[in-house]
């Protein structure tokens, strides 16, 4: 028996020792400056500009990526991790100022801001830039295979509930994303707090519910891309990219308007390498780096000479860069408060529950 309880034993400390050193070993590395650890959405930055960044500037990148602006901001909160970069979208960017997590931009180290268009600074959310540099930008739209398709006007969000596309249509997994094209479609704000206009949202939702093939992330891209769906509400830059892949494929955004959603990167106040994190968004900054970023994530710049670079055929695109007019219909989100927060990921929620 002792020497069973041994046999036990022993392996539990000794993991517990290499459980230990290795994180002593984590965090006399990032103590030293030698790691910076980013926090960004998955497929999100070229590969090959970590290993560039890692050469030229002598640091260890520690890439984690995650599929939610909620995600990340519970992951930030819990500390776990001491992210020295991360990239929210506009709303949650305003959340994170006002739980007091992030760090002003010193931007002293950051020279390349000089490169982007001033429509994208000084936004509402972050007056000044004082906590976030601009990385891309976008809108929400249908994603359709017009082959597959003849017949249907996607020109509205009403075209998702044409019976023909019975178990063809696919979501992206977002809660503002979803009740957002329901509150359009019905005339509403994507950023309404009216209880009632939020119900008829959620209604409108359960409507598509036999037409709904399914509710996914990155998944997305390889099913379009097989056609094993003909439609699928996405991100504007996650359809170009499919796009790529999938060119009998098209991408819309209704009329009745949508969401023009901005990506900032921004400093956790708990980062340790905060040096490497202004050396590392001044080097995606860099036009040429941008342009070759730009390209190879799919999504608009917001950096003017980045854009200059790009061929005119991907430049010009208004189905991803947009017309006046057509931001004119978009709206970006805005932080609605714990309350409303909920509301929105409880109805969210409700409705997923619902399509089991």
């Amino acid at each position: 028996m002792k020497l069973l309880i041994q046999w036990i034993v022993i392996p539990i400390i000794i993991g517990i020792l290499c459980l230990f050193v290795s994180n002593q070993l984590s965090q006399t590395e990032s103590a030293d400056g030698n790691v910076l650890y980013v926090y960004n959405w998955g497929e999100y930055i070229a590969p090959e500009l970590i290993d560039q960044f890692e050469e030229e500037y002598g640091y260890k990148v520690i890439l984690e990526t995650f599929d939610s602006n909620e995600a990340m901001l519970a992951k930030v909160k819990n500390g776990g991790t001491h992210y020295d970069v991360a990239v929210p979208s506009e709303y949650m960017i305003e959340m994170m100022k006002e739980e007091d997590l992030l760090i002003p931009i010193d931007y002293k180290q950051i020279p390349n801001i000089k490169h982007i268009e001033d429509e994208f600074l000084d936004l509402s959310f972050d007056r000044n830039n004082k906590y976030s540099v601009p990385y891309f930008w976008g809108t929400v739209g249908i994603l359709y295979h017009p082959e597959r398709t003849k017949g249907i006007d996607f020109s509205s969000w009403e075209s998702l509930y044409d019976e023909r596309l019975k178990n063809e249509v696919l979501l992206v997994d977002g809660p503002r994303e979803s009740l957002g094209f329901a509150l359009n479609l019905n005339g509403y704000s994507l950023n309404s707090k009216e209880d009632q206009q939020l119900d008829k949202a959620y209604d409108s939702l359960l409507h598509l519910t036999p037409n709904i093939r399914g509710i996914v992330g990155d998944e997305i891209n390889t099913m379009m891309t097989q056609n094993e769906a003909k439609v699928a509400v996405v991100w504007s830059g996650m359809a170009r990219d499919i796009m790529w892949e999938n060119e009998a494929l098209d991408y819309i955004v209704p009329e009745e308007g949508s969401n023009l959603w901005f990506d900032n990167f921004v400093i956790p106040k708990t980062a340790q390498n905060t040096k490497g994190a202004h050396e590392f968004i001044n080097f995606l900054l860099d036009p040429e780096i941008s342009a070759q970023n730009t390209e190879w994530v799919g999504y608009a710049t917001p950096n003017e000479a980045a854009k200059a670079l790009l061929d005119e055929e991907v430049s010009e695109d208004e189905r991803f860069y947009p017309s006046d007019q057509m931001k004119e219909k978009l709206e970006v989100y805005e932080n609605l408060g714990e309350a409303y927060t909920n509301k929105y990921s409880e109805l969210y929620l409700k409705f997923k529950m619902n399509l089991n």
